[in-house]
Parts: structure tokens; C-alpha cells; sequence
């Protein structure tokens, strides 16, 4: 790792922001211009963790935003659809959620009261006005999960969508057994943006519209869909950023005067359920099939969310070190190791400057400081030499998925960039 030409960095810095700008729709972000033509949930917290750096206005505003999409349930959909694409698929006409904002029916890893107190942290003052209806609207979708996915004891999905690792291999055997048979054709708009061999394949693609269909067919009613769909799992990336995401939400209930307990129930109930996370065969934390009581077999990215969400697992040690050690640009999404292992396709193996500082910052905070230090430099030389795309192959860095990418500038910004003082 070379230090970072102080010139280079004015650049890039230079670059994120104008990335973040250019995504902008007036207080919401769009990931990339083209491919994801709409408001997404955790990539919207990660933008206002970037807007923060240079505009804590606009990065309030982004939150603010993302929650006014929220149910009466308390969920908070993983897209809201704030303006008609007719050449996005699936549009809220297949999701069929009928509600005065369209949206998906699904969620997305609750990565949005850390990144709330990020921005409090940077100014209290400001974030004790604006905090107020936040907090409130991020505790019933706390609740939501902890009432309607933390039957196992770590927290389910029910779509590979809602983990934000869509088709991460830890799905593939629940996936086999989705019948897709009465999907109608349909036409992708991914594979028109970025080449094929970096996306889910049509197999997989299959199932995502028929767990759509599925849940539409049971007007998103949760129950019905944890007793009867075919594919529900035990997530790491849901639960991880959920017990993470309770500390931060006692943390901010501490500083504005409100009663914490019920978080602290939510914290204790997760802690004590996530053994059920934990492959034994494999030495790692892994997804879990609630269907066949099978783990996947996968030793993810994910995985290694245990240091963010405050669990220092001595036991994941030796992963760690392996994958610092490389080849790579960080974290794979997918073990080098592993004989599914692809470099390019989609959160099976590529990296992502997203999930390395989530990793990152979790290392940091249980005191595995030299392991931070080389995950965010290797970040940071990914992005210095690739730029601001979504992903990258992680053994020689090149840029796949969308380019011009909101969360990849957004994390330069506030974690990756020399600039940004390991915030």
C-alpha cells in the first residue's frame, strides 16, 4: 500500500462530491443514473453518510426522505418509486403494494440509524431539531423487524433482494426450490445496462419474480408470508446490521432524553440468537435455511459483519487474516477459497467499497485497528486505481455493475478517502 498523493486525493474528492450531486434528485439519491433509476434504501443511507461530509443539510433531508416511504406496518421498502420509469422492471405495477408513494414490498439491511448518528455526532445541536419524527419512524421499523422476521432469534428475509446481497450463493439451494414455472416473460433492464456476465442469470431472475408474485398474492402480509413462502432465511448482513443499528438507536435515545429498554430487549434478544448463525463445519458465521434448518455453506462478506455489529467472535480471526492477506481489494463477497468463487458476477465474489466499510468501521470499534488500517487503505487504493463503480473484481480491481456509483463516492467521502480521518 502506497500513501496516496495528497493532489490525487483533492481529485477524488472532488469526484465523489460531484458524483453525489449528479445522483441527486432533489432529496433523494438515485445509485447510478440509468440502471437504478430510483430511490433505494440502504444506498440512501449511505448517501446522506456522504452528503454529510460537505452538505449535513442535504444528508438529513436524504433520511428524512427514505422514511417518508414507511408503512403503517413500520417497514421501510428497499425501493420507493418516487417517479414513473416505464423501462424499469420490476415497477411498482408487478409489486402491487397500492399505496400513495409506490413501493416494493420488501426491506433492506436497517443500516439507517447508524448513519442518523453519524450525522448527530457531527453536529448535536442541528440533529436534536431535526431527530425528533426520525427517531420515532426508525423505532417502529426497528419493532417491525424484531415482530415480523427474529423468529429464529437472528432476523429473516424473504427475499434475496431484501438482504441487499441479491444472488449471494448463500441463497442458491433455497432458490432451487422456488417454482418459477408460471412467471410470465419479462423483459430485464440490468442486462441492457452492464454486461450479462456480471448479473443474476436468468434462473435466478426467474425466482426473484415469483417470490414477487408470491408476496403480492398475500398482500405483503407478513404472517402469511413466514408461514408459506417458499424461501425465507436467517440473514448475517440483516441481523448484523440490526443489532448494530439497536446500539446506535439506544445510543441516540440516550442523547435526546428517551427510554432505552425496549432496545435493550432488542439487543439482548438478538445476541442471544445469534448461535443459530454459526456453521460449525465451516468455522464462521453463515445464512440458515428456516425452511430445512440447513446452513448455506458460505463463508460471505457478510460473515464478517460480526466486528460491526459489536460481536468480537475470536473465532473469526483466521478468516480475517486470510482474506486481508489477499489477493484482493478487501473483503470478497464470496471466499477466494470457495469452488463457487466468481470474480465478476454479482456478490459472488466481487468487492464492494460498501461492505468493506461496514467491516472496517466494526474492526475499529472492537480494537482490531492494524486489520482497519489495511482494510480501509486497500480500499482505498481499489478506488484511487478503479474509480467509483458499483463493484470490482477483487483480484485485479476491475470496475463491474454500474459506474458513477452514490454509495462508492459517499464511502470515499466519509470513510476510504486519506481526507476523511477515519470517521
Amino acid at each position: 500500500m502506497t500513501q496516496l498523493d495528497v493532489n490525487l486525493v483533492e481529485q477524488l474528492d472532488d469526484q465523489a462530491r460531484a458524483i453525489l450531486k449528479a445522483n441527486d434528485r432533489g432529496g433523494y439519491t438515485v445509485p447510478t443514473d440509468g440502471l437504478y433509476p430510483y430511490q433505494w434504501n440502504w444506498d440512501s443511507a449511505f448517501a446522506a453518510f456522504g452528503f454529510a461530509r460537505f452538505d449535513l443539510e442535504r444528508a438529513w433531508l436524504e433520511l428524512e426522505t427514505l422514511f417518508s416511504g414507511q408503512w403503517e406496518t413500520g417497514m421501510v421498502p428497499h425501493i420507493l418509486f418516487h417517479e414513473v420509469d416505464e423501462g424499469y422492471f420490476p415497477g411498482p405495477d408487478v409489486w402491487g403494494c397500492g399505496r400513495d408513494l409506490p413501493s416494493s414490498g420488501i426491506s433492506q439491511p436497517p443500516v439507517a440509524a447508524t448513519f442518523a448518528r453519524k450525522l448527530f455526532e457531527q453536529d448535536p445541536a442541528s440533529g436534536r431539531d431535526r431527530i425528533d419524527d426520525l427517531f420515532d419512524r426508525m423505532i417502529a421499523w426497528h419493532r417491525w423487524f424484531m415482530e415480523a422476521r427474529a423468529e429464529s432469534g437472528a432476523i429473516a428475509i424473504t427475499h434475496p433482494w431484501e438482504s441487499g446481497r441479491d444472488n449471494a450463493f448463500d441463497w442458491d439451494k433455497a432458490m432451487a426450490a422456488v417454482d418459477a414455472s408460471q412467471v410470465k416473460p419479462y423483459t430485464r433492464r440490468d442486462t441492457t445496462h452492464v454486461d450479462a456476465s456480471m448479473r443474476p442469470t436468468k434462473f435466478d431472475y426467474d425466482r426473484y419474480i415469483a417470490l414477487v408474485e408470491f408476496g403480492r398474492a398475500s398482500d405483503w402480509n407478513e404472517a402469511v408470508i413466514r408461514d408459506k413462502s417458499p424461501f425465507r432465511m436467517a440473514d448475517p448482513t440483516m441481523t448484523f446490521t440490526l443489532l448494530r443499528a439497536h446500539r446506535d438507536l439506544l445510543w441516540l435515545a440516550e442523547q435526546t432524553g428517551r427510554r432505552g429498554v425496549e432496545i435493550e430487549d432488542w439487543i439482548s434478544g438478538l445476541e442471544a440468537g445469534l448461535g443459530v448463525l454459526w456453521n460449525e463445519a465451516g468455522g464462521h458465521f453463515d445464512a440458515l435455511d428456516l425452511r430445512t434448518g440447513r446452513h448455506s455453506g458460505s463463508l460471505s462478506n457478510a460473515s464478517f459483519l460480526c466486528w460491526y455489529g459489536g460481536v468480537n467472535e475470536p473465532r473469526m480471526q483466521e478468516h480475517l487474516d486470510r482474506a486481508l492477506a489477499g489477493p484482493s481489494f478487501g473483503i470478497a463477497s464470496l471466499s477466494l477459497q470457495s469452488p463457487q468463487f466468481d470474480p465478476k458476477r454479482y456478490w459472488r465474489g466481487p468487492v464492494w467499497g460498501i461492505m468493506n466499510t461496514l467491516i472496517g468501521m466494526g474492526l475499529e470499534e472492537q480494537g482490531l485497528t492494524e486489520q482497519a488500517g489495511t482494510l480501509r487503505r486497500q480500499t482505498a487504493d481499489l478506488l484511487a486505481q478503479h474509480g467509483f463503480a458499483e463493484y470490482y473484481n477483487p483480484l485485479d480491481g476491475t470496475p463491474a455493475g454500474g459506474g458513477t456509483f452514490t454509495w462508492t463516492a459517499a464511502i470515499w467521502l466519509s470513510w476510504a478517502s486519506p481526507s476523511a480521518g477515519g470517521r
